[in-house]
């Protein structure tokens, strides 16, 4: 939501909010990005483009032979017995005491029990090193219970069938008070490998769970960590063919950490099954997070709130018409205070330095790339769910959603190409600078906004009032579904929004402080279904340059949520029938089904059969409702109440606003000269703020020669 300011001697009064719903595509196949210039400039912000991210992942990321379990033989077999171990074979061990030490390359079995003791990998030739548990408990009260310091490769297999055990203590004892490694129960400074079906069970006291400060590779295996800090960690690569893992960490769950080469710390997931829990992020990537397939349960942060706080300073007190139910103003003294009060500055800027360090909570996180093409994805996050500081790309995959912040958030862009994104819960749902929509299925409940469009960083959309906004910012849909249930504004974007193809459905908000359309330069529409019901206070429609025909009707009183909505031509034939899931005093209709010079009747109530999904009613009948308007449309935009055609809206509803007909909010100081202007923003300010009720602001501005008509007051109308 953004603040939004009159710009007219006479801000013109209230017009409907917009229920937008546009027409899906009937084209289920890969969007064609040649042929479409919104998708080609979104694959241009992605570091995958228009691949595949199975394809991208297997360019990436090579596995040998070896990195898959295979049966073995000619193994050195290392038995451990309690306080001591022995061993059979050829290979280079060394005892002492409890301490085991491979010296050379090969395959070795190890099985057994130690009580308070260590496998330390020390391979002088460099080359593969292949650890065989079959059955195993280690402890070690003061080091990593597998300590691999120098090897080329460590390929750890976990035999059918069996249970091993790693267990460190909550400190260890360095031999140099400098050193910080070993800093896991499974530690390796070089590229590690873990194959094989049987269970791995890490209890990683002191810090980490399992650590590799190269490349870590798994391809199978059951693997639960119980870990301090982070619970899986590859330095340069996190790879995952496959494998059932689940991990319970007081840091992050699965991460990569390079941040020198940026060529490096890539986590790429092509299967397996992931259940984390983590106080900090899910999954958290240096580089990229590249995800094919799998599936994931992921918990972080403690999980999404029961209760997500709106930022209220950036909304206007309710200024009457329809009540606001879904938030509570703060107090006018404290807004005021806050406002003027030096004290409250330091604390703001306090409360700044605090959440630099503040820790991250994001499900899954990356700071390059987030891809994901398929798989299924629940998660339940403090922070943002799905999170990029640059761009992310989803070509498929089912992913829902529950969170204390964003649900898919992205710095520059987020581009749909398929899927399923369900986003139950959140802030705010989509939000990125620019967002593409080709294809795939969206629902997104948010106590804010619902899409929006604004720029920057991941704070931004708490404060999109100071978002500047630029022909950058864009929201293009071109295809699929999209389903917006919101406490703020439904679309928003501090910039333009295009539509040429695919089915959008918004209901809400319900107060005035917001609308189901907000955009600061263009709606241009072209094709699709768009419907949008929701407040009037700050209803917008689609803009003057669309090519497809749009009608904006408001009520004079607010209609209850579920109150059918039928719209049919001349003929008799269905144009919508829908039933919106929240109170109502706008809806916003546009569709290729709108002709120009075609005569249509809007009813209200009434019952309907036949298929009903997300509100919207298909293959049934119509009876029952109540004729409300009848009318024939001549312009791109019709403008509609209960007594016919109406003059566009040239401002917004009630204090502030873009504009209705073109929706263009910059022009609406054109008429005042620079001082008027400036105390016309002052008075706003100050009504937004709480300073002073909208009756003494509407006083204030007559005093200035600016009128500014009542909430709900109808314009002069012109019936055809």
């Amino acid at each position: 939501m953004k603040k939004q300011k009159s710009k007219l001697f006479k801000v013109a009064a209230p017009l409907m909010c917009t229920g937008l719903l546009f027409g899906c595509s009937n084209n289920t196949e890969d969007v064609d990005s040649t042929s479409n210039p919104a998708v080609a400039n979104a694959e241009s912000l992605s570091t995958i483009g228009n691949q595949e991210v199975a394809s991208v992942i297997s360019e990436k990321v090579a596995y040998s032979d070896e990195d898959f379990y295979s049966e073995w033989d000619n193994a050195t077999s290392i038995k451990l017995n309690g306080d001591s171990a022995t061993y059979e074979g050829d290979g280079g061990v060394v005892i002492d005491g409890s301490t085991i030490t491979i010296r050379t390359s090969g395959v070795y079995e190890i099985s057994g029990k130690l009580n308070d003791g260590q496998i330390h990998v020390n391979a002088e030739d460099e080359e593969t090193v292949q650890l065989i548990l079959n059955g195993v408990e280690i402890n070690s009260s003061t080091y990593a219970p597998i300590y691999i310091e120098n090897a080329e490769k460590t390929i750890v297999s976990l035999e059918e069938g069996t249970k091993n055990v790693l267990t460190d203590g909550e400190k260890y004892v360095y031999e140099n008070s400098d050193d910080d490694e070993p800093n896991a129960a499974l530690f390796s400074k070089d590229n590690l490998t873990i194959n094989g079906s049987g269970t791995l069970i890490v209890n990683g006291n002191y810090n980490n769970g399992i650590a590799s400060k190269d490349e870590l590779r798994i391809t199978g295996g059951t693997i639960q960590i119980d870990a301090v800090d982070d619970g899986l960690m590859g330095r340069d690569l996190v790879a995952v063919k496959d494998g059932n893992i689940t991990i319970k960490a007081g840091g992050d769950g699965i991460k990569s950490t390079n941040d020198k080469d940026s060529s490096k710390a890539l986590i790429a997931i092509e299967g397996g099954k992931f259940d984390i829990e983590s106080a900090n992020d899910g999954i958290q990537a240096e580089t990229s997070l590249l995800i094919a397939d799998g599936e994931f349960a992921i918990t972080s942060g403690g999980g999404s709130p029961e209760t997500i706080e709106t930022n209220e300073n950036n909304r206007m007190a309710p200024p009457g018409g329809m009540p606001s139910s879904e938030m509570t103003p703060p107090a006018e003294a404290d807004l005021n205070a806050a406002a003027t009060s030096p004290e409250t500055q330091t604390e703001t800027e306090t409360a700044a330095e605090t959440e630099e360090v503040t820790e991250s909570t994001k499900g899954l996180k990356a700071s390059v790339e987030v891809a994901i093409g398929g798989g299924s994805f629940t998660i339940d996050s403090l922070d943002d769910a799905v999170h990029s500081n640059n761009s992310i790309t989803i070509t498929g995959g089912d992913l829902k959603v529950a969170t204390g912040d964003d649900g898919i958030h992205a710095d520059i862009s987020i581009l749909t190409k398929g899927g399923s994104i369900n986003v139950t819960k959140s802030y705010e749902g989509v939000e990125s600078k620019t967002i593409t929509i080709a294809d795939g299925e969206i629902h997104v409940n948010s106590v804010d906004d619902g899409i929006n469009v604004g720029g920057g960083n991941d704070s931004s959309g708490r404060d999109f009032a100071a978002t500047e906004n630029t022909e950058e910012n864009l929201l293009s849909i071109n295809g699929g579904f999209v389903y917006v249930n919101a406490t703020g504004d439904g679309l928003d974007s501090n910039g333009s929004i295009s539509m040429t193809d695919g089915t959008v459905i918004v209901n809400g908000p319900t107060n005035n402080n917001n609308g189901s359309l907000d955009y600061d330069q263009n709606f241009e529409i072209s094709g699709g279904l768009l419907i949008a019901s929701g407040s009037s206070g700050m209803a917008m429609a689609t803009s003057e340059k669309s090519t497809q025909n749009t009608i904006m009707m408001t009520y004079s009183e607010t209609q209850s949520a579920g109150t059918l909505l039928h719209l049919e031509d001349g003929d008799g034939n269905t144009v919508i029938t829908f039933a919106p899931e929240k109170d109502y005093q706008s809806v916003l209709i546009s569709s290729p089904q709108l002709t120009k010079d075609g005569s249509y009747t809007l009813y209200s109530g009434g019952t309907a059969t036949g298929s009903e999904s997300n509100g919207l009613f298909s293959n049934g009948d119509y009876q029952g409702g109540t004729s409300v308007v009848e009318f024939m449309i001549s312009d791109i935009v019709t403008w509609l109440n209960e007594t016919g055609i109406t003059e566009a809206n040239t401002g917004h509803g009630g204090m502030g606003g873009p504009g209705g007909a073109g929706g263009n909010r910059g022009d609406m100081f054109s008429n005042l000269d620079e001082e008027t202007r400036q105390k016309v923003q002052s008075i706003m300010e100050q009504e937004r703020n709480g300073v002073i009720t909208q009756e003494e602001a509407q006083a204030q501005m007559e005093e200035l020669g600016v009128e500014l008509p009542q909430r709900g007051e109808p314009q002069e109308q012109n019936k055809q």
